[in-house]
């Protein structure tokens, strides 16, 4: 592989490892998140 390719090669893995990282980091780094997560309740029906 020739230089270009190799430069191509690290800047494409690099971007996608750099965003990787930022998502990790605004999921675990952001205060009161919890309270923005949607879901439901599990009843049973039985209750």
């Amino acid at each position: 592989m020739n230089l270009g390719g190799w430069i191509i090669l690290f800047l494409s893995v690099g971007t996608v490892t750099a965003l990787f990282a930022w998502c990790i980091w605004k999921v675990l780094r952001t205060p009161g998140e919890t309270e923005h997560l949607h879901g439901f309740d599990m009843e049973m029906p039985d209750k």
